[in-house]
């Protein structure tokens, strides 16, 4: 793909249903390898990320098949993988590296743990010392970084209190706890997203929570199910985003996934004027989904600190780039963590933002983006820096700005959204190219 030129002006107009979550689909196919016969996961996401999960479990032995919408897992429970014959690639995929090395602690053999450039350089120690402290040995490249070489066996439950909260080292704490010797407890002082909670439960292990707190009893006999995956809201915000920038916009979106852990953008973005409405509201798999219907707003903008930061580490992007089309703009504090994502987000999207114009601060821990009350943003040759997040926001913030926009290496958002171009251009009607 290359460069991605993005035209503004349009509109946005139309109905959708989304690819499913990212995130649900990588618990479901690694529960659906842990437990006995043969899972059938429907809307399976169509990102990269997930898809690097999946071939990390067929190299761990696990037989998959991949239809039209489905996804089918054959497992043989807990003890069922087997050891691969060369290093587990989980490509740019942090979700694959750090959930499997949960798994992959409590196996009876030594497995390798690697990823691309970028995941390579991602650090990891916060995943490593609680494995560690379980009874996992592991090596790393540099002390912290990937590839892991990790040597499985008998795992002992602790009680982890997580230094910063991140679902992914709450997932993976709560994955090798399935082969511990005694109940495993992780504390957050924030609490994360509850898919893996949600996901054990649903396959058939004792999960115990309460505020901030998760426990999971060891050695559940997990089974097979048949589960549909919501549509990813993390995904939705980049339509949203681009819906709230064009004038005489409206979008409809269909079975988007509501997690209260995970939609609490929602609540913010309707807190500084975005007008937002969720019609309909449904449990489905312990998940909860619905409609989410959104139209062209003023926004008044507003501060992101504290506990929402952990709520909406994805978001965060797609929000900061809303910020020139906000009165009063967008600030972020407490959000370090997104220094050590797929890029320094901070850096990368500051970069961005200004090129095309807007007045941006840098903070160690955030980002504040000036208001104008629609934009004075000017088109602009833009480097992602390969990161998915960063290209969809930067794409947005395009839509609203004078004259032609240009993304460059626009392929990485396959990470999460393959179709995000293509879906952006369908629903506007303003070929980008």
């Amino acid at each position: 793909m290359g460069k991605r030129t993005i035209s503004p002006g349009g509109s946005i107009s139309g109905q959708l249903e989304l690819p499913g979550d990212k995130s649900i689909s990588h618990r479901y196919a690694i529960l659906s390898a842990l437990s006995e016969g043969t899972s059938e996961i429907s809307n399976f996401a169509s990102a990269a990320d997930c898809q690097s999960t999946l071939e990390c479990l067929r190299r761990l032995g696990v037989k998959i098949e991949v239809g039209e919408g489905l996804v089918r897992v054959s497992g043989h429970g807990l003890d069922g993988l087997k050891k691969p014959r060369r290093a587990l690639d989980a490509e740019n995929s942090g979700s694959t590296m750090r959930m499997l090395a949960g798994v992959l602690a409590g196996q009876p053999f030594t497995t390798t743990l690697t990823g691309d450039e970028s995941l390579r350089r991602r650090p990891m120690r916060r995943i490593l010392d609680p494995l560690c402290q379980m009874g996992a040995e592991i090596q790393s490249s540099e002390g912290d970084r990937a590839p892991l070489q990790i040597r499985g066996g008998k795992l002992h439950g602790i009680d982890y209190s997580v230094p910063v909260p991140s679902a992914q080292v709450k997932s993976a704490i709560l994955l090798a706890g399935l082969y511990a010797d005694g109940v495993t407890t992780v504390r957050e002082s924030v609490s994360t997203r509850d898919h893996t909670e949600l996901a054990l439960r649903e396959f058939g292990a004792e999960v115990d929570c309460s505020r901030g707190i998760a426990r999971i009893h060891p050695r559940p006999e997990l089974k097979a199910r048949k589960l549909t995956v919501p549509g990813d809201l993390s995904t939705a915000v980049f339509l949203i985003g681009a819906t709230l920038v064009l004038p005489g916009s409206s979008l409809i979106m269909h079975q988007v996934g509501l997690n209260p852990t995970r939609a609490r953008v929602l609540d913010f973005l309707v807190s500084i004027g975005a007008a937002i409405r969720v019609p309909s509201l449904q449990a489905r798999d312990g998940e909860l989904s619905g409609s989410v219907s959104v139209a062209h707003s003023r926004l008044e903008g507003g501060t992101i600190s504290g506990p929402q930061v952990a709520e909406m580490i994805d978001e965060l992007p797609m929000l900061a780039a809303l910020g020139p089309f906000t009165e009063k703009g967008i600030e972020i504090h407490d959000a370090k963590e997104l220094r050590v994502k797929e890029s320094d987000r901070i850096a990368a999207l500051s970069e961005g933002l200004r090129q095309m114009g807007a007045r941006v601060a840098e903070y160690p821990d955030g980002m504040r983006v000036e208001g104008c009350s629609g934009g004075n943003l000017r088109g602009a040759d833009v480097d992602p820096h390969g990161d998915h997040r960063i290209a969809m926001a930067l794409a947005v913030a395009a839509l609203g700005a004078t004259g032609k926009s240009s993304i460059r290496e626009a392929e990485c958002v396959a990470v999460s959204f393959p179709a995000f171009f293509t879906t952006l251009e369908r629903l506007r009607g303003v070929a980008a190219h």
